[in-house]
């Protein structure tokens, strides 16, 4: 039993401050946002993670942890480590000393519900193994730099295949920082002598593809945003991203009908696509808007330039993603709409160009067009256009 010595206070960190992440994060490696439509083994849900957090700070160990004490102070979480074993063995006694379906109900209500309930068991596993999630990051980014296939089949055998539970969680915190997921799931099947599901689960490689599907699924959130201050960098990331860790999966793996694996990868990839759909939809009109000209005192609306851009960057992602997503009718229909809109407000936005050279409004517009011409055809074809507005600059002067 830890003394009051040991016990994690607000005198030790900043008193004003309330802790925000769940564990003062030492166990972000495995926490996934948003709502989790399907649960993996080493994926927990954030909501999950700050039910049981708030559980546990309130009543399994209101004595040794202060909810005020700041989750970012680095003595807050060293003392929060060295509690974990105390924690784990108490909150283990509060689970097991549950009898009775009223029992179980309070405790559930406790947690936040039954759904968080059910992950108590992934949260303490991940406790317990906390130390190991920094050295499964580590062999992501170690395997990153690792282009021989054999090398890397090697390197994955250095995890715990027969051990469900721990491989699932240190998947989770590895493929966090694996730019390459193909590469990975190769090495995997070369060493499971087969691509089939049967295959990668005898081979001890089910964590493996669950992990990915799981980083696919919190690529999710982030196709929530819209409007003129959506973070479109984080956006296109996201697409990126999902589409990598899907192709992983469908491109390699020989899923079988409606099993679990499939299941999950249809409905992941309904949910991006129809989440991705709006912002498709509204590509061609935005950059119509943009670029026409306006009737009397002509002007540029920036704000209508920004969504256009931002559109365009959009397409381009989809365009690279496709694959992975059920849009392609969409993508062909709003493809082909955006070039012929750019080469008509191209060719007119540089014919005004060349008769007035001065004005500052069509310079800014065609600038415009010209960038949005290059993420819809090509930077070659963006280049013949900037030179032919240099010409016509140059002629003016």
């Amino acid at each position: 039993m830890p003394n009051t010595a040991t016990r994690l206070s607000s005198s030790e960190t900043a008193r004003s401050q309330r802790a925000v992440r769940p564990f003062f994060g030492l166990i972000d490696a495995v926490i996934v946002p948003g709502t989790a439509g399907f649960d993996f083994d080493g994926g927990i849900a954030e909501a999950h993670a700050q039910g049981i957090w708030t559980w546990m700070v309130r009543d399994v160990a209101p004595d040794l942890i202060d909810p005020n004490a700041a989750d970012d102070d680095q003595a807050a979480r060293q003392a929060l480590d060295l509690l974990v074993p105390e924690l784990l063995q108490r909150a283990r006694a509060a689970i097991s000393a549950v009898g009775t379906p009223d029992a179980e109900r309070r405790i559930q209500l406790q947690m936040g519900g039954d759904d968080a309930f059910r992950r108590v068991g992934v949260v303490l596993n991940a406790l317990k193994c906390r130390s190991l999630l920094d050295k499964a990051q580590a062999f992501g980014r170690a395997a990153n730099g690792m282009t021989d296939e054999t090398a890397l089949g090697v390197a994955l055998q250095s995890m715990p295949l027969n051990d469900h539970a721990v491989s699932a969680l240190l998947f989770q915190a590895a493929m966090g920082q694996v730019s390459h997921p193909g590469r990975m799931m190769a090495a995997a099947i070369r060493l499971a002598g087969s691509a089939t599901e049967a295959s990668m689960q005898r081979a001890g490689f089910a964590p493996l593809i669950e992990a990915m599907l799981s980083h696919a699924q919190a690529q999710i959130p982030a196709l929530y945003q819209h409007g003129a201050f959506a973070d479109i960098d984080l956006t296109c990331r996201a697409i990126d991203r999902f589409h990598r860790l899907m192709r992983a999966v469908t491109g390699y793996v020989e899923l079988g009908r409606l099993t679990r694996w499939s299941t999950a990868v249809a409905a992941l990839t309904k949910t991006v696509s129809e989440l991705v759909e709006p912002k498709l939809r509204d590509v061609s009109p935005n950059v119509n808007l943009a670029l026409r000209r306006h009737s009397g005192q002509d002007r540029l609306d920036g704000d209508q330039v920004l969504a256009a851009l931002n559109g365009c960057y959009v397409l381009a992602t989809i365009r690279d993603c496709r694959d992975s997503l059920a849009l392609n009718a969409m993508f062909d229909q709003t493809w082909t709409q955006v070039g012929q809109a750019l080469e008509m407000h191209v060719q007119r936005n540089l014919e005004l160009f060349r008769q007035n050279p001065g004005d500052r409004v069509i310079g800014a517009r065609l600038d415009a067009a010209i960038k949005m011409a290059e993420l819809r055809f090509n930077p070659d074809y963006a280049d013949v256009l900037r030179r032919a507005r240099e010409t016509a600059e140059k002629r003016a002067s």
